[in-house]
């Protein structure tokens, strides 16, 4: 599971709401997302941490901030993940937007964590079994 979250360069490959993804170095990505309402959200992801157990990458774009993944080996094929993130809105659409339309916005990003999660369950198996939390 590391591997597969490890490299950015292929989130697109099983993460449906990421449309494309722009390798700058080994450390930075451009990340085009769009999850179910009708916009394209254009991100520069910077790797913070690499560790076995951890993942970080800082976000800068129209929103920022971070985002983590937290991996726990349960047992021999079975990984716990758990997911975290923070952001801001930077851009004054964003700013207005998580003040009008916040609950959208919420449904909209939890849209694209469930299409994450369905996309990583599916290219993980049947070689590991993942446990979201």
């Amino acid at each position: 599971m590391h591997d597969v979250l490890i490299d950015l360069e292929f989130y697109a490959d099983w993460w449906p709401q990421v449309r494309a993804v722009a390798k700058i170095d080994d450390d930075h990505a451009l990340v085009v997302c769009r999850s179910t309402l009708p916009y394209d959200l254009e991100l520069e992801l910077s790797a913070v941490r690499r560790d076995a157990d951890l993942l970080e990458v800082g976000i800068d774009g129209p929103i920022r901030g971070w985002a983590r993944y937290h991996l726990d080996e349960q047992g021999p094929g079975s990984t716990s993940l758990r997911f975290e993130q923070e952001v801001r809105a930077e851009a004054p659409m964003f700013v207005v937007a998580s003040y009008v339309a916040r609950p959208l916005l919420v449904w909209n990003h939890h849209r694209m964590m469930v299409g994450s999660e369905q996309g990583l369950r599916a290219r993980l198996q049947p070689s590991a079994e993942v446990s979201a939390s």
